[in-house]
C-alpha cells in the first residue's frame, strides 16, 4: 500500500486539496490517504508551522500532497506559515524543484534548486541595522540539481538552459562551471547558458523556444511564476520537488487566495495537474497522469472557474474531472 500525507494548509488550500482527493480516490490505486496540520492552520493549532508530528508523518509517508500556505492573519509575526514550507523542503532534501509550463506552442519545463541559495544561507543584522542574507551554493548541490535537467531534457526535446547571473555573482560563476561539467557526461542534451535578467524578458516575448530551463532557488522562484502567467496563470500551475529519495512534494503554485476561501470558486486545476505529477514521479503511473492531465483540460474547456471567465464552483470544476475519468480505461 502506497501512503499518502495530504497537507491541506491554509486559505483555499483545504478546499482544492479536497477535490484531488476526490479524484485520487477513484483511481486504480491501493492508496492511504493522512491528513495533517501544515502553515497557518498549525500555528494557530499548535504554535508551529511544521509540528513533529507532521513532519514524522512526512518522512514515513511515499508522497507529500500539499494545499497551499501563508495568508495576512500570519503576517508579521515571528512564526509564519512559510516558515514550515521552507523546513519541510530542508528536511525531506526535496532539491529538485518542477514546474511546468504548457499552453499553445509552449511547452517547458523550470527545474528550480529548492533548498539552497538565498533562503537558506546565512542571515542576520548588523550593529548599525543592515540586514544580510547570504546567497550560498556548494558544488555539489549545483551538480545534483543540474543532473536531474539533463535527465528529464533527455525525456524532451533534448535542450537544457541554464540561467545564472554570472557576469556580477561569484556564485553564478561556480553555478556555469558546475553545469558545463555535468553537461558533458550528456553528449545528447545541448547545454545553453542565459543571463537570468534576459532569459526573464525571452519568456515573455518567446516562451515557445525553451525545453528545461535550469536555475537557483531564487531566480527559479521568480522565473516559474513568469513562466505559469504566460501560459494561463498561477491558478494553473502544479509542481513537484523531488529528492533523491521518498517522499517527494506535490503541490499547486499558488497562493492560499483568502479572499476568495470558503467562497466554493477557487480554481483546483493546479492541484489536480499536482496530483497528475505525483501520479508519474510517486506512483510511476504515467499513465493515470496523463489520463488526469486530459480530464483537466476538458474540464478548463468545458467547465471554467470564474477566473477564467466562466460560473463553475471548485466542486463543478472537479465533478466534470471525475466523470471525465470515469470514461477511460485504466488498470
Amino acid at each position: 500500500m502506497t501512503r499518502v500525507v495530504c497537507l491541506p494548509g491554509d486559505g483555499i488550500g483545504p478546499e482544492v486539496a479536497g477535490e484531488a482527493l476526490r479524484v485520487l480516490a477513484v483511481l486504480p490505486l491501493d492508496v492511504e490517504v493522512e491528513t495533517h496540520l501544515f502553515g497557518g492552520a498549525a500555528i494557530d493549532a499548535v504554535g508551529e508551522p511544521l509540528p513533529r508530528e507532521t513532519l514524522a508523518a512526512c518522512r514515513g509517508a511515499d508522497a507529500v500532497l500539499l494545499g497551499a500556505v501563508g495568508g495576512p492573519r500570519w503576517e508579521g509575526g515571528d512564526v509564519r506559515p512559510e516558515q514550515g514550507l521552507i523546513g519541510l523542503r530542508r528536511e525531506l532534501d526535496v532539491y529538485a524543484n518542477l514546474r511546468p509550463a504548457r499552453a499553445a506552442g509552449v511547452d517547458l519545463v523550470v527545474v528550480r534548486e529548492l533548498v539552497g541559495g538565498l533562503y537558506y544561507g546565512r542571515r542576520g543584522v548588523l550593529d548599525d541595522g543592515t540586514v544580510f542574507d547570504t546567497c550560498e551554493y556548494h558544488p555539489t548541490q549545483v551538480e545534483r540539481v543540474a543532473r536531474r535537467a539533463f535527465e528529464l531534457a533527455q525525456t524532451r526535446r533534448r535542450v537544457v538552459l541554464s540561467v545564472d547571473k554570472a557576469n556580477v555573482l561569484d556564485t553564478s560563476r561556480m553555478w556555469r562551471r558546475v553545469v558545463s561539467e555535468v553537461a558533458a557526461g550528456y553528449p545528447d542534451v545541448e547545454l545553453q547558458h542565459g543571463l537570468v535578467d534576459s532569459v526573464a524578458m525571452r519568456l515573455v516575448t518567446s516562451a515557445e523556444d525553451f525545453d528545461v530551463l535550469l536555475t537557483e532557488n531564487t531566480f527559479g522562484d521568480i522565473l516559474s511564476d513568469v513562466a505559469a502567467g504566460v501560459t494561463g496563470g498561477l491558478g494553473l500551475a502544479a509542481s513537484a520537488s523531488l529528492g533523491d529519495a521518498a517522499p517527494a512534494i506535490f503541490e499547486p503554485v499558488h497562493g492560499s487566495a483568502p479572499d476568495v476561501a470558503g467562497t466554493g470558486t477557487a480554481n483546483p486545476a493546479a492541484m489536480l495537474r499536482s496530483l497528475a505529477l505525483m501520479l508519474e514521479h510517486s506512483f510511476a503511473r504515467a499513465d493515470l497522469a496523463r489520463a488526469v492531465d486530459e480530464a483537466v483540460e476538458r474540464a478548463l474547456s468545458s467547465t471554467p472557474t470564474r477566473d477564467l471567465g466562466g460560473v463553475a464552483t471548485t466542486s463543478e470544476f472537479g465533478d466534470t474531472v471525475l466523470e471525465s475519468l470515469a470514461t477511460v480505461s485504466v488498470a
